[in-house]
């Protein structure tokens, strides 16, 4: 016999699905184009979300591209306060993107539904549940988003105007959510391409080798907040009717009591538990075909890794993780993409490289193709650190014992290369061994990985939200140096972040950092590569000596990439010691390289 909650659950699923659509019908000003506003969809529960169709004129059945987000779909990317920054940067990019275009449709992270529907898709995006004009609580990236995801995919699957077929298609988190509704598998999902978005919510979202991420509280703050539903002050203005899109006002109290603050969140889960895994995805039932595209800096090459599609590629690019999104040679990826797995199209992209990787110079790049991840022929070379003199080097497994110490909260360790003979280049995972000790119970370790030029100047290159970062950033709470052996890699560790196991202060203790990104750099002659150890966040100020491969701006901020580690639980007493790194013999540290043969 059912239970009442199965009864409850497939009545409202049945609504759902044969529900029509109350569409407000608004003149797209787009020849060829019907814009559908706010149409209500039921979701399991009965709550109602709302969501925007962009569809062709003329009469017919079409694939459907889909995207759920917090930030507004109605929200003009060009006037809201938050993206103003990343608008200028992407006109100034592109400044010939409004005459293929209005430009009217362009979201936030989200596809443009103009360039789309002129090729026979449809484009439906929905505002998430408690943001926009979507009620109900606000928690991003949890069991009840995600499962609403699964009611709307299934939804549009099954109109009159849909081939039965949907593909998910954003960036960030439009991205991350593709690869947790992906493995529901819901009914008319047949393909995903997540460009820039985290798989692990743990390791690669709210804690970084087990220290918290605050830099969310940024993000919570300024770009998801005002678009709360019953937010009476937001500053966000509807570009469709003008005015607000954020639904009936709500007193503070209830929309405090109607949103889940993730830091906070992370901040009562420091381990991996079951709120992570409850929003970590099962990679083996994620089945469809996926396009992943990922950055050199943040986010991310797991999905490829561990998602059981049998038709999976990957690109990873540099750049920041907006503005190549937009760009036409994006744009012909992602609908040759789609055209074979949503239309069927005999295009050849079943012959497209697994892996294509974009490879970095100081002076520009360049793309390279190859069959596999890591790249095929990789060389692992460990080069050797010797705290003597602050060195680098491969072949020095035999040194002699050394130790060097710095403040915890101050000071830093950088061991530096010889300059390169000739050019050599390194793509691919990378890996730190270090043994350390400390005067307290505990230590963080930040570390970066940096290219420096003949003249003593740091290269930097653009991340996914930084302009000037370096080669890469590893981090690691001590206390939570345990390693799954049987889940780990030569070149890629994995913390199981369960428990906190303290340090006896004096004590020498053999730990791998965690790098959540591969690298890749091809060095010059004469240039050299140093390897920064410090107990605080890493990043480049206004005074730096840094030179940047594409002439960005020095920037104001002291933290690199999609990072930031002050808070409450950095207590400086616990962080603050004095941290020793051992070098030599029986405590040999080393950073572990992917040398790609010439």
């Amino acid at each position: 016999m059912y239970s009442r909650r199965i009864v409850l659950w497939v009545t409202a699923l049945l609504i759902a699905f044969a529900q029509p659509c109350l569409a407000e019908q608004v003149d797209s000003g787009v020849p060829g184009m019907i814009f559908d506003h706010d149409v209500p969809v039921t979701m399991t529960d009965g709550v109602q979300l709302r969501v925007n169709i962009y569809r062709p004129e003329k009469s017919g059945r079409y694939p459907v591209l889909m995207l759920m987000g917090p930030y507004g779909k109605d929200t003009s990317m060009a006037d809201a306060p938050a993206y103003k920054t990343s608008w200028g940067k992407l006109i100034a990019k592109y400044p010939d993107l409004c005459r293929k275009s209005s430009c009217r449709y362009i979201r936030f992270e989200a596809p443009d539904p103009e360039r789309w529907v002129a090729d026979g898709y449809i484009v439906i995006h929905a505002d998430v549940r408690g943001a926009g004009a979507s009620p109900g609580v606000l928690d991003p990236f949890s069991p009840r988003e995600t499962e609403d995801y699964a009611t709307l995919i299934t939804w549009a699957a099954r109109q009159a105007w849909s081939s039965g077929k949907v593909g998910l298609l954003g960036t960030s988190f439009q991205a991350i959510n593709q690869y947790q509704v992906a493995a529901l598998q819901p009914e008319g999902l047949a393909a995903i391409l997540p460009w820039e978005g985290a798989f692990d919510q743990y390791r690669e979202i709210a804690y970084y080798g087990g220290i918290l991420n605050v830099a969310w509280e940024f993000w919570w703050t300024h770009q998801v907040v005002p678009n709360q539903n019953g937010n009476a002050q937001t500053p966000l203005v509807d570009s469709i009717n003008g005015g607000t899109d954020t639904g009936a006002p709500l007193a503070p109290d209830v929309l405090k009591q109607n949103r889940v603050d993730p830091v906070e969140a992370f901040a009562q889960h420091p381990f991996d538990d079951t709120y992570y895994r409850q929003r970590t995805p099962d990679a083996s039932q994620i089945k469809v075909p996926l396009l992943d595209v990922a950055n050199w800096t943040d986010w991310s090459t797991a999905g490829y890794r561990f998602a059981a599609s049998k038709g999976k590629w990957l690109r990873i690019q540099t750049g920041d993780h907006l503005t190549p999104f937009y760009s036409d040679e994006a744009l012909a990826l992602q609908k040759r993409f789609f055209d074979h797995f949503l239309k069927g199209v005999d295009n050849g992209w079943e012959k497209e490289p697994r892996v294509a990787v974009q490879i970095r110079r100081p002076n520009g790049t360049v793309w390279r193709n190859a069959g596999a991840w890591p790249l095929p022929g990789t060389r692992w070379q460990r080069y050797y650190l010797d705290a003597a003199n602050a060195s680098m080097a491969p072949g020095l497994e035999h040194l002699a014992s050394a130790q060097k110490s710095y403040a915890g909260l101050g000071d830093e360790l950088t061991f530096t290369t010889k300059p390169f003979s000739k050019e050599t280049e390194f793509t691919g995972p990378i890996g730190v061994r270090l043994w350390v000790g400390s005067s307290t119970a505990d230590m963080d370790i930040f570390a970066a990985l940096r290219l420096i030029d003949p003249q003593g100047r740091d290269v930097t290159f653009i991340g996914n939200s930084d302009p000037n970062v370096p080669l890469n950033l590893g981090y690691l709470r001590v206390s939570h140096r345990a390693v799954d052996r049987t889940k780990s890699t030569l070149y890629q560790p994995f913390h199981p972040h369960v428990a906190s196991e303290p340090m006896t202060p004096g004590r020498l203790y053999p730990v791998d950092v965690e790098f959540t990104e591969p690298t890749s750099i091809v060095i010059p002659r004469g240039y050299r590569l140093a390897l920064t150890i410090q107990g605080r966040d890493f990043g480049y100020g206004p005074d730096a000596n840094i030179v940047h491969a594409n002439d960005y701006p020095l920037p104001d901020a002291h933290n690199s990439g999609l990072f930031f580690a002050a808070h409450p639980n950095r207590d400086a007493k616990l962080y603050g010691g004095t941290n020793t790194v051992a070098t030599g013999r029986d405590h040999a540290s080393y950073l572990l390289l992917p040398r790609i043969p010439r």
